[in-house]
C-alpha cells in the first residue's frame, strides 16, 4: 500500500472521528473505536489483526494507567471530603500574601491537587477564587480567574497524577517518574510566566473591568451566595465555610496525599540518578505511592469524618474514574491501530533528526483536534498515538512529544468545552472576559510550554 494511501487513510479517520463526535454528537469513546475500526480494515490489517490491535491497545494502556487513574481519583475524593483544599488555600494566603496568591494559587492547583478530578477542583476552588479575588489588589479578578483556568487546564496534562498526564505517559509508554519530573518543570514554568505576561497585559488595556467582570461573584455550587463587599487588600484570613473548620487539621488531612507525592518524586529522582533498590522501586511507583497515600487518606476519613460523607466520597470517585478509564482505554486502541498500520515507519522518512520541526507537527495536530473536538484529554492522546511511534526513531525522547501532545491540546479552548463554561459561570467574569482570561490565557500557555519542551528536548 502506497504512503500516499495510509496518510489519507489515517487523515480520514481523524476527520471522521471528529465530525461524529461533533455532527451525529456520537459519544467520544465510540467514536474512537469506529475510527480504529476503519483505519485497520482500510489498511490491511484484516478483520483479526484490527481487532486485536484494537483489544492490544485498551488492555496495554489499561494495565499501564488503570491503577493510576482509580487510586488518583479515589484518593483526590477524598481529600475533598476532607476538606483539605480550603484550608491549603489559607495557608497559601497567610504564606505568600494576598498579592502572590494567583501564582501560588495556579501553582499549587496545577501540581499538588492534580489527583483531584479537574470538574470537581474547579468548583470546590472556583468559590475560594471568587472571594479572594476581590482582596488582591488591582485587577485581582482577572488575575485569579487567569490563574483558575491555567492551573485547571496545565496541570491536567502535565503533571501526574492529572488524567491527562497519565493518559499519555501510557500511549508513549513512558516511565511515570520521568514524566513526572519533566511535567512538573514544564507545568511551573508555563503557569509563572503565562501568568506574569497576561497580568501586564490586563494593566494595559486588555481586561476591562467594567465589561469583562459581573458585578457580583457567582452563587456557589452549593447555592451560598458568597460576600461580595471588598475587605482590606492586606487581609490573610479568607472567609472559608464554617463546615470546612470542623474537619481535620491541614496537616492531617493533606498529609496521605503529600507522602504519595515525595514517594513519586523520590522514585523518579532515584531512577534518573541511577539509584535502584527492591524498596526504592517498590515504593517509588507511582501506583504503589498512590495506594499508599488512597490507605492514608482513608484511614483519616474513617476517623475524623461521619461514615456516610467518606463512604459517599469513595463512591463518587469511582463514578468520576469510570468515564475516565474508558475514554483513555479507546485512545489507546486508536494509538495502537496507527502503530499497527505502519505510520510511523512512513513518516520517518519526512523528518531531518532535528527535534524543533517534529515536536512542532505534533504540536500542531493536538492543537487542530482540540479546536475541533474540544477535548484536552482526547485531542491529546490522539495527536501522541498518530505521532509518537515515529518520533523516538528520529531520537526524540517520547517524554518531549507527550509533553508537546499536550501542550498542543491546551490551545484555544473554547464554548465546545465544558471546562470554558464552568470557569465563566462559577467566577465573576462575563463571557467576553472568560475568552480573555480561559481562551486567550490558555492559548499563550499553550505556546509558551514548548520553550522549555523544545530545551530540554534539545539537551537531554
Amino acid at each position: 500500500m502506497s504512503d500516499i494511501v495510509v496518510f489519507a487513510n489515517t487523515a480520514i479517520t481523524i476527520v471522521g472521528v471528529v465530525v461524529l463526535i461533533l455532527k451525529a454528537k456520537v459519544s467520544p469513546a465510540i467514536a474512537l473505536v469506529l475510527g480504529a475500526l476503519y483505519l485497520g480494515l482500510v489498511s490491511g490489517l484484516g478483520p483479526e489483526g484490527t481487532i486485536t490491535s484494537i483489544t492490544t491497545g485498551f488492555g496495554e494502556l489499561m494495565a499501564e494507567v488503570g491503577l493510576l487513574i482509580a487510586f488518583g481519583v479515589l484518593l483526590g475524593s477524598l481529600m475533598t471530603a476532607l476538606g483539605a483544599i480550603e484550608k491549603l488555600v489559607a495557608l497559601l494566603v497567610r504564606t505568600f500574601g494576598p498579592r502572590a496568591l494567583p501564582y501560588t494559587f495556579s501553582g499549587t492547583i496545577g501540581t499538588v491537587l492534580q489527583s483531584i478530578f479537574a470538574d470537581v477542583l474547579l468548583v470546590i476552588t472556583a468559590p475560594l477564587a471568587s472571594r479572594l479575588s476581590r482582596q488582591i489588589g488591582p485587577y485581582g479578578v482577572a488575575r485569579m480567574c487567569a490563574a483558575m483556568a491555567l492551573g485547571i487546564e496545565v496541570g491536567l496534562v502535565f503533571v501526574l497524577p492529572g488524567v491527562g498526564a497519565v493518559a499519555l505517559a501510557g500511549v508513549m509508554n513512558l516511565s511515570f517518574g520521568t514524566m513526572f519530573v519533566f511535567g512538573i518543570v514544564t507545568a511551573l514554568f508555563t503557569i509563572v510566566t503565562t501568568l506574569a505576561l497576561f497580568t501586564a497585559l490586563a494593566k494595559r488595556g486588555l481586561w476591562k473591568p467594567e465589561l469583562d467582570e459581573t458585578e457580583e461573584t457567582p452563587v456557589v455550587a452549593d447555592g451560598e451566595q458568597p460576600a461580595t463587599d471588598s475587605t482590606s487588600a492586606t487581609s490573610d484570613a479568607p472567609d472559608f465555610p464554617e463546615d470546612t473548620r470542623e474537619r481535620p487539621p491541614l496537616r492531617l488531612s493533606l498529609a496521605p496525599l503529600a507522602l504519595a507525592l515525595l514517594l513519586i518524586a523520590f522514585g523518579a529522582i532515584a531512577e534518573m540518578v541511577g539509584f535502584s533498590s527492591p524498596v526504592v522501586d517498590l515504593l517509588g511507583d507511582p501506583v504503589v505511592a498512590l495506594l499508599i497515600g488512597l490507605v492514608g487518606a482513608l484511614v483519616v476519613a474513617r476517623r475524623t469524618l461521619p461514615a456516610e460523607r467518606s463512604t459517599a466520597a469513595f463512591r463518587r470517585g469511582f463514578q468520576e474514574s469510570g468515564q475516565i478509564l474508558i475514554l483513555t482505554g479507546v485512545g489507546g486502541s486508536l494509538a495502537q491501530t496507527v502503530k499497527d498500520v505502519g505510520l510511523g515507519e512512513l513518516l520517518k522518512g519526512y523528518f531531518s533528526t532535528s527535534t524543533v520541526l517534529p515536536l512542532l507537527l505534533v504540536w500542531l495536530v493536538a492543537a487542530v483536534l482540540h479546536i475541533a473536538i474540544g477535548s484536552v484529554v482526547l485531542a491529546s492522546i490522539t495527536a501522541a498515538g498518530v505521532l509518537g511511534p515515529v518520533l523516538p526513531l528520529l531520537g526524540i525522547d517520547p517524554v518531549f512529544v507527550a509533553l508537546a501532545a499536550g501542550a498542543g491540546s491546551l490551545f484555544a479552548i473554547h464554548a465546545t468545552s465544558n471546562t470554558f463554561w464552568l470557569l465563566q459561570t462559577l467566577l465573576p467574569q462575563t463571557t467576553r472576559g472568560a475568552l480573555k482570561s480561559v481562551t486567550f490565557t490558555v492559548s499563550c500557555a499553550s505556546v509558551i510550554a514548548m520553550i522549555p519542551i523544545q530545551l530540554m528536548a534539545l539537551v537531554f
